[in-house]
């Protein structure tokens, strides 16, 4: 087993993109990507795929696993076009889920836009006939990612046929594989591959899944473990908690975000599909707009959620994070459950992209969903915050939680206490209370229900219209109000007299309004300076989170 420390900790020289030996259309395109080096997981990974050897990837996520194996395969089938005679698919990526699936293919379409006439991909996950994907197929792209059941589907159908032409097998998320039900897929899947192949399998762990799908798969693999933490460094990424009992932590959060005490864009995870439409009408009633992702929308919707995220349409996400994900799926034959999209991951694989904050409203159930959850933020080489509401039946979990990072970090004090004063917002309490109190049971199924329908109704009758016209999609937004609670307007504004006196100044309330003039410019900076100083003297203000990108 190989393995490797970050080469500024060795004081090895970073090896640079062009030092690999990569086609100038894919520097071009990395270049364009604003990928400054490579990873530390890139830097050890591309070498190796090209030297043609299987490989077992273990790396913490967001650590650029997606280009350590885009950006070589698309290198090998650009070096093999050269004496090829005929179009074939050389290369299948499978992933658990249809997200993952679209964010891989998105990846090879930036990094191919110099050489898109000769590096095809296509992304079959999407569920439409399989007719629609037959005549796509036929085209033989060269590289096909989907998910196992969809991917095993075209190859019994015999619209991909890939026994002779198959040179490249990639396994994404590989640790989720079993767990999304998909092993019986898997080892059938491997019956239409040639018997020599190249395999990747790239994994966040290394579970037992993942070694056995090593053992189904991988021959004689380098495998490279990097002696990493599971999360960003002290230095990247902060850790605070917020002591806070159920009945407060709405108050909290209403009060956090209308006192702009929360800046940028930020995911708040719940443990259920319940607590995230309930949270979004609380927030709703203050005018605060958020969306709304979990497994039971259409995956379209989840998709143009993420989409819409990214390109900043809007700034909170409430995410939730089911156990039942992590697990393997319940038979079909049982009834009185609701029906979960098996093929949708929340808190792994999507790319969340320059997220500032993660906020734990509900703590997680584990280590391993914490560290996938703030694993959202502080990816790449940018900074993020994770906040964790914490109530006295959860501190058990939060303190198992942080002695097991402490040890990944061998840092005492690693977990920050947030300084929040709850008394000195005690408006905001009253208001949160009587808004959490209005959203009953009966609003958020009826919520559950119309935001499903409203979904599956977009998706059917906009998506060709869509493709057709894609700079209309931003007229759909996500982050729509859903109306089944009573909207109050006078409760979208924040009365002066709510506003603690500590942040007045600071907000600006009680000043005159004047004109503009000369002096007042001349004097910006110093005005800027002196906020800067009471904003650090008041910890509630010192320990705002996020910084904006």
């Amino acid at each position: 087993m190989s393995s490797s420390k970050p080469s500024e900790e060795t004081g090895d020289k970073i090896v640079q993109f062009h030092e690999l030996g990569l086609d100038d259309r894919i520097l071009k395109a990395i270049a364009k990507l604003g990928w400054v080096e490579p990873t530390l997981i890139q830097e050890k990974t591309i070498p190796l795929i090209l030297d043609g050897k299987d490989v077992l990837v273990r790396a913490r996520t967001g650590s650029g696993k997606t280009g350590a194996f885009a950006i070589p395969l698309i290198q090998k089938i650009l070096s093999s076009k050269e004496n090829q005679q005929h179009q074939q698919t050389t290369g299948l990526i499978l992933a658990p889920s249809k997200e993952l699936c679209k964010q891989i293919h998105e990846v090879f379409v930036s990094l191919t836009t110099k050489c898109s006439r000769e590096v095809k991909c296509l992304d079959i996950s999407p569920h439409v006939e399989l007719s629609v994907q037959k005549p796509l197929l036929a085209e033989n792209p060269d590289v096909v990612v989907g998910t196992p059941a969809r991917a095993l589907q075209h190859l019994k159908a015999k619209n991909l046929n890939v026994k002779k032409s198959l040179e490249t097998l990639i396994i994404d998320e590989a640790d989720l594989m079993f767990s999304f039900g998909y092993e019986d897929e898997v080892k059938t899947l491997l019956s239409y591959l040639p018997t020599v192949y190249q395999a990747i399998l790239a994994s966040a762990t290394l579970s037992d899944d993942v070694l056995s799908l090593k053992k189904l798969v991988l021959h004689n693999p380098a495998i490279l473990k990097l002696e990493e933490p599971a999360l960003a460094p002290p230095t990247q990424l902060t850790h605070y908690t917020l002591s806070a009992e159920e009945n407060d932590k709405a108050a909290i959060l209403y009060a956090l975000l209308k006192l702009h005490l929360i800046r940028g864009k930020s995911i708040i995870f719940v443990n259920t599909v319940d607590r995230c439409y309930k949270l979004k009408l609380f927030l709703e009633q203050f005018g605060i707009s958020t969306c709304v992702l979990n497994s039971e929308l259409p995956a379209e919707s989840r998709c143009r959620a993420v989409t819409q995220f990214n390109s900043g349409n809007y700034d909170i996400i409430i995410a939730s994070d089911e156990k039942a994900l992590d697990e393997p799926q319940v038979p079909k034959e049982k009834i009185g459950k609701r029906r979960k999209d098996k093929e949708s991951g929340v808190s792994r694989g999507i790319d969340f992209q320059f997220v500032a904050n993660v906020i734990n409203f509900d703590f997680p159930l584990d280590i391993n969903a914490y560290i996938h959850r703030t694993g959202r933020t502080a990816r790449g080489k940018n900074e993020g915050t994770a906040l964790s509401f914490v109530s006295v039946r959860e501190r058990p979990t939060m303190e198992v939680v942080e002695e097991e990072i402490k040890k990944q970090y061998n840092q005492d004090n690693l977990f920050k206490t947030y300084q929040f004063k709850l008394k000195e917002v005690d408006g905001f309490r009253y208001r949160a209370k009587d808004a959490w109190k209005a959203v009953t049971r009966i609003a958020v199924r009826e919520a559950r229900l119309k935001e499903i329908k409203q979904q599956v109704l977009n998706c059917e009758k906009l998506k060709s219209y869509f493709e057709d016209n894609p700079r209309d999609l931003q007229s759909l937004r996500q982050d729509k109000a859903l109306h089944t609670v009573r909207l109050q307007p006078h409760l979208k504004d924040v009365p002066d007299y709510l506003v603690p006196p500590s942040l007045r100044s600071i907000m600006g309330i009680g000043r005159r309004k004047r004109k503009f003039d000369r002096e007042a410019a001349a004097s910006g900076a110093s005005a800027a300076k002196s906020k800067y100083q009471a904003r650090a003297a008041n910890p509630l203000i010192a320990m705002s989170l996020g910084k904006k990108k």
